[in-house]
């Protein structure tokens, strides 16, 4: 069963939050459950951890 959000997607809904403005509105404004937002954050979260970051 194809994921029904492309990945992109999802990181950028994850990482893309302004400041002041909650899980539920985004999850909202993407039509999304706000559960699965969270999931997808944490997703991000560990993504961004796992990448090793260059030093400038």
């Amino acid at each position: 069963m194809p994921k029904p959000y492309p990945e992109e997607f999802r990181q950028d809904v994850a990482r893309n939050r302004g400041p002041g403005v909650t899980v539920e509105q985004v999850a909202t404004d993407f039509a999304v459950h706000p559960m699965t937002l969270w999931k997808w954050m944490r997703r991000a979260d560990i993504d961004a951890a796992a990448k090793p970051h260059s030093a400038g």
